[in-house]
């Protein structure tokens, strides 16, 4: 511990030199004879501790000087005095100017004592006083709300955060109980009563608000015991963990995707070549039958049974893996129409569907997978809004727009999914576009729908936009870019299968037999000359062998990749064109200049895609 300081103030230099020589082993020891020189020596030394002064002196008495010295200094004041001074000493003790005297002539071990005594109060004043501006400090500047309370639940210091937790204000919520702040804090009590009588420290979470806003606030609760080890007190540190807890939602949510991702990859390659073997094959075996009506509707129930285990696997992928988009010119009345046994079949019976489509049959430029998996998304989301029952409304509206904040001026659509449901509180409609937020039971939502609206909204250049309100229902808006008529050409509409423009020798690469036979057929049924290949190191040798204005390959195929495959046809035969088919195009990367049709897919996709290769190729 550093050496303290004293002053001594007296108008005989004989005095403090005796003063000097009695401290100076002790303490650091400043002298003045001049009582107004004394204050200025206070005044540029803030760590003197004790103040020895005579009475008697010319121009100021001792316990006039002492009493100003008080006004600007804490130290504390010992007044050397005579006996006929007394009076003296008893008036400035009453005031208190002082906090002790000695008589002239002084017993030294009892000044010492006396001086002692008074560094010690001064040392110990001076640690409350820097443990009450720590204790200041923290308070007023936590981020967390802090308190302390008697055993019997009063508040006794609290900060601004936690009184304005409670409503108030520090002044009015000191000594009084939180229950009897909130009048309903009899649970806060219980817990309070808990720790009390347990000893230790506890932690505890504590939720509050509506399902799906909640805030949630983590609670650390300290008993604080008197000398005796009895506890008098109790301190509570209350901190905001509403982000962390969203943040570990989020993560756990984020594991349960991706481990259905996993899933998802390792079992869509599979499902959908088994959904191209039965879709291929009964599109092959309808001409057959064109002849005998019982059949064909049975092909047909059995091709739209397929139709729908493709979309659901479609729909799964898009759930469990991102996947970049495909925007072209899109007519969304007739895609809007075209999902009516879609909705039907996925909304059940208790909702009714009606559309309300714009006259000039608008396109959009937006992927038409992605925007039939983001209207069906917003009915279902309609659906589960009106739980008795009720009418949704899908509509598309064409409008210009000028001067808006957020798309630039242009033309637009508009496809719009309306309800009459229970609406969206204020401070969740807020958060709902917030990946993995729902406000579903557990196992009834997964949060995605809307966020993935909200993004095939952005990444198409147009915006999502949501009006509700509790009890008046909901609104949804995707805004799209408008594209001109005669873009409509490129707007994909399932037809039949175009004949070969041209003879084509066509290398067929597939794992798969049946899906490399349904393949296969269909090529030589548009009139193209087709072989069959079960790997890349049989097609090889094929090319080897011969020669091929085109390949058809798989993707995900034992021994080398279809872009592995494709590579090495690029570098030896780089006139002759490679078409990737894969039911799970997001298993291996795939450079972008490499054409890809994804798995199931109808005759027309692939004639029309091969008839494009083959005349690029010319």
């Amino acid at each position: 511990m550093s050496q303290g300081t004293i002053l001594a103030v007296d108008d005989e230099p004989d005095i403090l030199i005796a003063l000097e020589d009695l401290f100076e082993d002790q303490y650091r020891v400043l002298t003045t004879t001049k009582p107004a020189e004394a204050l200025q020596i206070l005044a540029g030394n803030p760590d003197i501790a004790v103040i020895l002064s005579d009475q008697r002196m010319p121009g100021m008495t001792g316990d006039a000087m002492l009493a100003e010295a008080r006004k600007v200094h804490d130290a504390q004041a010992i007044l050397l005095t005579g006996y006929a001074d007394m009076s003296a000493v008893v008036a400035a003790l009453n005031q208190g100017g002082i906090t002790g005297y000695a008589t002239k002539p002084w017993d030294a071990n009892l000044l010492r004592n006396t001086v002692r005594q008074a560094f010690e109060r001064h040392q110990l004043g001076r640690d409350l006083s820097t443990e009450r501006a720590l204790l200041r400090g923290l308070l007023d500047n936590a981020e967390d709300a802090i308190s302390f309370k008697d055993a019997e639940g009063r508040f006794v210091r609290l900060n601004a955060r936690k009184a304005a937790g409670l409503g108030g204000d520090v002044a009015g919520c000191l000594g009084r109980t939180e229950d009897a702040i909130l009048g309903d804090g009899a649970a806060i009590g219980s817990a309070d009563a808990a720790v009390i009588a347990a000893g230790e420290p506890s932690d505890s979470l504590v939720a509050e608000g509506a399902t799906g806003a909640e805030r949630w606030r983590h609670v650390t609760r300290v008993p604080i015991r008197d000398a005796a080890g009895e506890i008098t007190h109790l301190a509570t540190i209350e901190r905001d963990v509403t982000d962390q807890k969203s943040l570990e939602a989020r993560l756990r949510q984020s594991d349960k995707m991706q481990a259905l991702g996993t899933l998802a990859g390792g079992i869509a390659h599979d499902f959908n070549n088994l959904l191209m073997a039965i879709l291929g094959s009964l599109e092959l075996v309808a001409p057959k039958v064109a002849d005998q009506p019982r059949v064909q509707r049975l092909v047909g129930n059995a091709m739209q049974a397929a139709q729908r285990g493709a979309s659901l696997t479609k729909r799964l992928l898009s759930f469990s893996r991102s996947r970049d988009l495909r925007p072209r010119a899109v007519d969304v009345n007739g895609l809007i129409t075209g999902m009516h046994d879609l909705l039907a079949g996925s909304l059940g019976g208790l909702v009714t569907v009606e559309t309300t489509l714009a006259p000039e049959a608008p396109a959009a430029c937006v992927d038409p997978d992605q925007l039939e998996l983001a209207i069906l998304n917003l009915c279902i989301n309609a659906r589960d809004a009106m739980p008795e029952g009720g009418r949704i409304v899908v509509a598309t509206r064409s409008f210009a727009l000028d001067d808006d904040p957020d798309l630039p001026t242009g033309a637009y659509l508009s496809v719009e999914i309306s309800d009459a449901g229970s609406g969206i509180a204020p401070e969740i409609l807020t958060r709902v576009c917030e990946p993995f937020f729902t406000t579903k039971a557990v196992g009834q939502g997964t949060g995605l729908g809307l966020a993935m609206v909200f993004g095939l909204a952005q990444q198409s250049h147009g915006r999502l936009r949501i009006e509700s309100a509790p009890g008046e229902g909901t609104r949804v808006q995707i805004i799209l870019p408008r594209v001109e008529a005669t873009d409509l050409d490129e707007v994909a509409v399932p037809g039949a299968a175009l004949p070969a423009a041209r003879a084509a020798r066509i290398l067929v690469v597939d794992d798969d037999p049946e899906v490399r036979h349904v393949t296969a057929s269909f090529l030589s049924s548009f009139g193209y000359s087709e072989r069959e290949a079960s790997d890349g190191s049989t097609a090889l040798s094929l090319m080897e062998q011969g020669t091929f204005d085109l390949v058809v390959a798989d993707l995900a195929m034992p021994g080398m990749t279809g872009v592995e495959f494709a590579e090495i046809v690029r570098a030896r035969w780089s006139d002759v064109p490679v078409l990737i088919v894969t039911g799970h195009a997001e298993a291996i990367p795939i450079p972008p200049d490499l054409p890809v049709l994804r798995k199931p897919f109808e005759s027309a996709d692939l004639a029309a895609e091969v008839s494009r290769l083959l005349d690029r190729a010319a």
